[in-house]
């Protein structure tokens, strides 16, 4: 509920109408969610089906799917758009909510309840764009299944109806109708000053960037908007207001940012963490590392380091990751007298740490938006992660240097074998991944569906936990978590393509090329860049954003790509998971369930860590092109 002051909800309308109304709305939105939710998972399904056949059909038979990529690409804005609606419904986009969550609950409800109008606002800009979009792409017919466009890019328009419908529905549940009031009056003031006012900014020029890309947004993001569609006001407000462009246009740059193929290891490698954590292959890597460790000074926070670089390499998510780490060690550690503000400290350092183990998510989207090989940056991540991890373990030992270990247990040879043995299958999981790719076997998209195999049958066969009934609701967190995902990639796609027609893209290439210092002075300013981006914008949309601006420019500096790609996610991965603003850190703080004030102090240690290490894979090249 948006209102904490249930007093306040009765006296605004009568008892026996507000209950008829809220049964009825709980049965419209569980009925049209469970459609969606079905629809969604059934999608990730055939996803992985599809994909895992052509793998099959290309190398075991020889005989190549002609029409496999071109079906995954239908079914995959479907699932796009259905996945950004089942986290509409859920609440689950991405925020910033360190600044309204501050307020008193009575303000913060007026905020929650305009957040719901901003979306709603945003989503009836571009309905009629979206039809318009939909209706021409009929007239193109797919070269291999010979069809018509539309029956993929109709995915938008109906997506866009769905999230309106779950959004009214959720404000007119959760929301006093005082609230819905005050912030339905308060957007449509908004947006009826800006159009009343639209004779002035093609006048502005360039002046309009900063009103509608950094005004615009940062009022958004700071209000409590979801992130997707402060990124998606600012985009609509600039074309409309300030250009010619027509809106089906911006759709169109959406579709294209949303629906690159490279992108379909996203829903697919967030199942397969989930699948890690669900089979018990993410426990048996810890009790090995435990079983290994776990009788050294501050021995438990070496395994939490290598736990995490390994978990790293198959999920590709760092909620997933966290996840499967924290509730497994932290209870171990502490019996042992582990502060638990240390603890959340470190797991959200080695979360920073992991940034570029690959798959991780956020290299997959710099290789699709780039043009970056994914192989490349798969290859160059595991060596800039493995520093920092040094640097975080040399930080593990100056804490720990006197810590009473004569309580401990040391475990025996013959039952640390036994440990190594149960976990060895999840131990070859990521290097099974990597092979695949580097020998040929799979692209990086099809990479995902060869682990998700190798996990159902490790799962089934070896460590019999497969619970057949979590299925069903691991398949809607995917879709949910990609479809959150994939929305901020179109509308920032949108964002970056306005930034590009305005001709912004050359005006900051020539400033950052002449920059005193050359490469050095260009990587430094990234460097401090991307760790302010990566605080307030996360790592998927700062490099959705800025990526196709910087590569450019780094290329022309003479700054190798993989490299420059490791400073930015390095840099990106300090910022998401730094106080204050740092999302990646209250994430750490509610899976390990610490109050964030006690992580805080123990955190600077760790991240002063990774700066150094940062600013030496800056400094060193080879240290992320050397292997390749």
């Amino acid at each position: 509920m948006i209102t904490s002051d249930p007093a306040e909800a009765s006296r605004a309308e009568p008892a026996g109408r507000r209950i008829h109304r809220d049964a009825w709305l709980d049965r419209a939105e569980a009925t049209l969610g469970a459609m969606v939710e079905v629809t969604a998972g059934l999608l990730v399904i055939v996803e992985i089906g599809v994909l895992l056949a052509g793998v099959i059909a290309r190398f075991v038979l020889h005989a190549p799917l002609l029409w496999s990529d071109e079906l995954a690409a239908i079914l995959f804005l479907w699932l796009a758009m259905l996945g950004a609606v089942v986290a509409f419904r859920r609440g689950e986009h991405m925020r910033m909510t360190a600044v309204v969550g501050k307020l008193s609950p009575a303000t913060s409800g007026v905020f929650e309840a305009g957040a719901i109008a901003a979306c709603l606002a945003f989503l009836a800009m571009i309905a009629w764009p979206a039809w318009e979009y939909a209706v021409d792409e009929a007239a193109i017919t797919t070269p291999a299944l010979g069809i018509s466009n539309a029956w993929r890019a109709f995915a938008l328009p109906v997506g866009v109806a769905l999230m309106a419908a779950f959004c009214g529905l959720r404000l007119l549940r959760d929301a006093t109708a005082r609230q819905r009031l005050m912030a339905v009056a308060a957007v449509s003031l908004v947006v009826l000053f800006f159009w009343l006012s639209r004779s002035y900014y093609p006048g502005l020029g360039r002046l309009n960037l900063l009103i509608f890309f950094v005004g615009v947004v940062s009022g958004c993001v700071f209000a409590g908007i979801p992130i997707a569609v402060a990124f998606g006001l600012g985009a609509v407000g600039y074309l409309a207001l300030s250009t010619s462009t027509p809106l089906p246009v911006m759709v169109g740059r959406m579709d294209e940012g949303m629906s690159h193929l490279i992108l379909l290891s996203v829903p697919l490698f967030v199942f397969l963490g989930l699948l890690i954590e669900m089979t018990g292959m993410a426990r048996a890597l810890i009790g090995f590392l435990a079983g290994l460790l776990g009788h050294v000074r501050g021995g438990l926070s070496y395994v939490l380091i290598g736990a995490m670089y390994l978990v790293s390499g198959i999920s590709g998510s760092k909620a997933a990751d966290m996840a499967a780490i924290a509730p497994a060690l932290f209870p171990e550690m502490k019996k042992r007298g582990a502060d638990e503000g240390e603890l959340v400290a470190l797991l959200a350092a080695t979360g920073a740490q992991t940034e570029t183990v690959p798959p991780s998510l956020v290299l997959i989207t710099i290789g699709s938006v780039t043009g970056v090989s994914i192989a490349a940056l798969f290859t160059a991540g595991l060596l800039p992660a493995l520093l920092l991890g040094a640097g975080l373990c040399a930080v593990v030992w100056w804490r720990y240097r006197g810590e009473d270990l004569s309580h401990v247990r040391r475990t025996s040879r013959r039952e640390l074998s036994r440990l190594a043995v149960v976990a060895l299958p999840a131990l070859a999981l990521p290097f099974v991944i990597r092979a695949a790719v580097v020998e040929g076997v799979a692209t990086a998209t099809e990479v995902s569906t060869l682990g998700i195999a190798y996990a159902v049958i490790v799962g089934m066969l070896v460590y019999r936990q497969f619970d057949w009934r979590r299925i069903g609701p691991m398949l809607v967190a995917t879709a949910s978590l990609s479809g959150a995902i994939l929305l901020i990639i179109g509308t920032a796609t949108a964002m970056a393509w306005g930034l590009t027609q305005s001709g912004f893209s050359r005006s900051l290439a020539a400033m950052m090329a002449t920059l005193p210092g050359g490469k050095p002075m260009f990587l430094a300013v990234s460097l401090v860049a991307f760790v302010i981006l990566g605080s307030v914008l996360e790592g998927i949309p700062a490099v959705v954003l800025f990526g196709p601006l910087l590569f450019p420019i780094a290329r022309q500096l003479g700054v190798h790509e993989v490299h420059y790609a490791m400073v930015v996610v390095l840099a990106m991965g300090l910022g998401l998971f730094a106080p204050p603003l740092g999302v990646g850190y209250y994430s750490a703080c509610v899976i390990g369930r610490v109050h964030p004030d006690k992580g805080i102090r123990p955190l600077v240690g760790y991240m002063l860590a990774l700066l150094i290490g940062t600013i030496i894979v800056a400094a060193v090249p080879w240290l992320s092109i050397g292997f390749l």
